[in-house]
């Protein structure tokens, strides 16, 4: 185990194989999870020097920013990274619904032993 990276004051992110991490987002106020994307180096500086929530879309291969053609953008208030820095944590303002089907929440269904429920 690397020490420094797990009790050091160094951001050090543990990219995978694919140069990422991955990034949930909860919202500020409700404290519910939005949504769970994944970040290159660039989506994480990005969004370290904006404020704005950038992601790297894996099936477009190309970075982007939450909320691009919406406008449903999501305001970083708090970012977090795990003990070993492969996971962050992202407290968000959002402008509007989060998931791309207009729900405020991508998660917007439990599983049940019945199949799936909407929230």
């Amino acid at each position: 185990m690397d020490k420094e990276r797990e009790t050091g004051t160094k951001l050090d992110p543990k990219y995978d194989a694919n140069g990422l991490v991955t990034a949930v987002v909860t919202d500020v106020a409700s404290k519910n999870v939005l949504m769970v994307g994944h970040m290159n180096a660039e989506a994480l500086d990005k969004t370290v020097e904006t404020g704005t929530v950038h992601f790297f879309s894996r099936s477009r291969q190309k970075l982007w920013m939450k909320g691009q053609t919406s406008g449903n953008i999501l305001e970083a208030q708090d970012i977090r990274i795990d003990c070993d820095q492969d996971a962050l944590w992202i407290t968000a303002k959002a402008a509007g619904p989060t998931c791309h089907t207009g729900a405020v929440s991508c998660f917007y269904r439990r599983v049940t032993k019945d199949g799936l429920a909407p929230i």
